[in-house]
């Protein structure tokens, strides 16, 4: 029991000994870091394209996620406000901040991955009609078989119209996004009107019904009043003298007639 206790605690030390030396590594490095190379990476930071997070933290776009938790420490302690005399230090750490979390979210670093694919494919087909045209090209492309297709994408020429060509997708998806939500709004907006007007008639209708119905007594009394004497004489009111008819078996009033 003594003896496996003792390896296993033996078999850890490399691995805690690793991390101390990767922190003193980190430490000594900071301290040689000048206030030039700290003011150089804020701008580098702030300078970045807003769409993309691997540029944040300059990182190529197949990183793991271990190595952008890594890329993002060492960042985020080179352009720390408390340690960094940049006035815009806390926005570029900020940027840092949310870049890494963009790309530790599934969903998120699956989109951007998923934009990445989408222009590696179209440079790829860019360059097969390219090569369709340079037979030297193609042939060794063919001899290869593939090697020299693999070798051109590691290049910086490749890499840099790699960078280029996602800036340009994610710059699309952005506006049909923004072109979207702002359909959206307008839809809600419009549906927000129209449900206002409805609930603003259906209030009028029944304030009209409470009127209606408050003035219920008073109309059943009138009627009531019509039918047992029909209309009666407002008080002051004066009725219009009835004249005598000549023919007793009219029912109307008729003036009297002269005679000669």
């Amino acid at each position: 029991m003594g003896d496996n206790s003792g390896t296993t605690s033996s078999a850890n030390r490399p691995a805690a000994a690793t991390s101390a030396d990767e922190d003193l590594l980190l430490k000594k490095f900071f301290a040689e870091v000048s206030e030039v190379e700290r003011d150089n990476e804020v701008n580098r930071i702030l300078s970045c394209f807003k769409l993309n997070a691997f540029e944040y933290l300059n990182l190529p776009f197949d990183s793991s996620v271990d190595e952008v938790k890594r890329q993002y420490r060492k960042l985020s302690l080179l352009v720390h406000p408390d340690k960094c005399k940049h006035p815009q230090s806390k926005e570029a750490f900020g940027a840092l901040a949310k870049a890494q979390q963009l790309l530790l979210d599934p969903q998120e670093r699956e989109y951007l991955l998923n934009q990445v694919t989408a222009a590696k494919d179209e440079l790829r087909s860019k360059r097969k009609k390219k090569l369709k045209k340079d037979t030297a090209s193609k042939l060794k492309s063919l001899v290869d078989e593939g090697k020299y297709e693999q070798e051109f994408e590691r290049s910086e020429e490749f890499q840099q119209q790699l960078k280029l060509k996602v800036r340009e997708l994610l710059t699309d998806q952005e506006w049909r996004r923004r072109k979207m939500q702002m359909r959206i709004s307008e839809e809600e907006g419009r549906l927000k009107k129209d449900e206002e007007e409805t609930k603003e008639q259906w209030k009028r209708k029944r304030e009209h019904e409470e009127q209606w119905e408050g003035t219920r007594e008073k109309r059943v009394s009138s009627w009531r009043d019509f039918m047992k004497g029909g209309k009666k004489v407002k008080k002051g009111e004066l009725r219009p003298p009835k004249l005598k008819t000549e023919d007793p078996n009219k029912s109307y009033v008729q003036r009297p007639v002269k005679r000669g």
